[in-house]
């Protein structure tokens, strides 16, 4: 054996220990993410649903997000300005896997609760990351002295893994995504070992601690999820063609929205408090326009996109052209948005927006609903994270029923919306950064 391959075989007794504590950690921090989802939840719930219904409006008037984001920007970019961690990193640059300080989790905590249910177009996956992370070395503190470095960054992964159990509908896509991002992130072999195992059995304790937890409060979390969607038997020829196009368009359209929030991102930076509230208010203007100018609710340009999902996909047909334009570029704006001054995750948003961008063109000749709209996320989604595997992993299962037959659709669309943002877009945006740096 060479010394390389000695230095990557896992010594299986230590592990085993790591692996016990990972599960044992796995708990609490399920039970603090069951409780952030929830809290989230029912905030969300309280100001779109209860308080209208209150004042006798059976949905929220066009006016309704205004006054809402501008408290958003306001204690979003308060967070931003003045409490450790600058309330999580921000969303246009990824999502960062890796250890947190418990310092950070006030401003994390209070830039979610005050932006996420007010209406800022983001999801809950980030803050999620963060929490599980710095709760996991909480946790395990007081043993500090016999972890080292890496013993110490896989149990925050696993605190990340065990965080995310739920949010996607399964515990299997929080898992694949974690692994994913650490293989991206140059782990391979024993050392990607090492992080796999953790990750997948905190992801089970999660899943676990969210049932549990779900049936005996009867309270319900923030979680990406579709009905069931009666698809055909399997995908015609007509959807396999128009599927490579379309995945491209849906692509380029989803990194556009993304460099838009990059300028924004470096227009803010010297000033986050006061463009925190800039940004909320062009997201609360977004979504009172399209209430204004579709007669629809403004919550559906606002938020990230989780609960509108569930009824675009299972009535494709009671949406009109007009409206899923309408969405897509009101939406698209506001994320963009979202993206450069405030805080939250990327995914649900990106998932929303190409499920809509499917939508609307699955009236091609030969095109249908079910593999447009399978396409439209799998795109969307392996463009934004970028990461094809978890990518195509969270729209099957979103899919459910029509899984078996919608894959191929999905996994070409994640291909193809993968390598147009990694080897067409990002290359070439990269050389005009380099030339435009020479330049100057």
């Amino acid at each position: 054996m060479t010394t390389a391959e000695a230095q990557d075989t896992i010594d299986w007794r230590p592990y085993a220990r790591l692996l016990g504590i990972s599960a044992l950690i796995g708990i609490p921090v399920s039970l603090a993410a069951f409780a952030f989802l929830a809290l989230l939840h029912e905030l969300t719930h309280l100001v779109w649903d209860d308080l209208p219904a209150a004042w006798g409006m059976d949905t929220p008037p066009w006016w309704w997000p205004l006054p809402w984001l501008a408290v958003a920007g306001v204690v979003v970019g308060v967070a931003i300005r003045y409490l450790p961690g600058q309330g999580g990193h921000v969303p246009v640059h990824g999502l960062s896997m890796g250890p947190v300080p418990a310092s950070h989790v006030p401003g994390i905590l209070l830039a979610a609760l005050a932006g996420l249910p007010l209406g800022v177009v983001l999801g809950p996956e980030a803050p999620l990351l963060g929490i599980g992370a710095a709760l996991a070395l909480i946790l395990v503190r007081p043993w500090d002295a016999a972890f080292g470095d890496p013993a110490r960054q896989v149990l925050s992964v696993a605190g990340s893994a065990a965080a995310l159990s739920a949010i996607f509908g399964s515990p299997l896509v929080g898992a694949v995504f974690v692994v994913e991002a650490a293989a991206l992130g140059g782990l391979a072999g024993a050392k990607l070992t090492r992080v796999v195992l953790p990750c997948l059995l905190t992801s089970g304790v999660g899943a676990l601690v969210f049932t549990g937890m779900g049936s005996w409060t009867g309270l319900e979390i923030a979680s990406l999820t579709l009905p069931g969607i009666d698809g055909p038997a399997r995908p015609d020829l007509g959807d396999v063609l128009w599927t490579l196009p379309v995945a491209v368009l849906i692509a380029v359209g989803v990194r556009l929205v993304h460099r838009l929030g990059g300028v924004v991102a470096r227009v803010a930076e010297p000033k986050p408090l006061r463009w925190a509230v800039i940004g909320a208010l062009v997201v609360g203007v977004c979504a009172a326009a399209y209430g204004l100018t579709t007669g629809r609710s403004p919550e559906e340009v606002a938020l990230s996109g989780q609960a509108l999902l569930p009824t675009l996909a299972s009535d494709p047909a009671a949406w009109g052209t007009g409206a899923l334009v309408a969405l897509l570029a009101f939406k698209g704006i506001a994320y963009a948005v979202s993206l450069g001054t405030l805080r939250g995750g990327p995914i649900f948003p990106a998932v929303l927006l190409g499920a809509a961008a499917g939508v609307a063109v699955s009236g091609l000749p030969g095109y249908g609903a079910v593999p447009a709209l399978a396409a439209g996320m799998a795109a969307a989604t392996a463009a934004t994270l970028p990461f094809p595997v978890s990518s195509s992993v969270l729209v099957v299962m979103l899919l459910g029923p029509s899984a078996p037959a919608m894959a191929p659709i999905v996994l070409l669309a994640a291909v193809v919306g993968f390598v147009t943002e990694q080897y067409l877009l990002r290359p070439r945006r990269e050389a005009r950064e380099r030339a435009a740096a020479a330049g100057g």
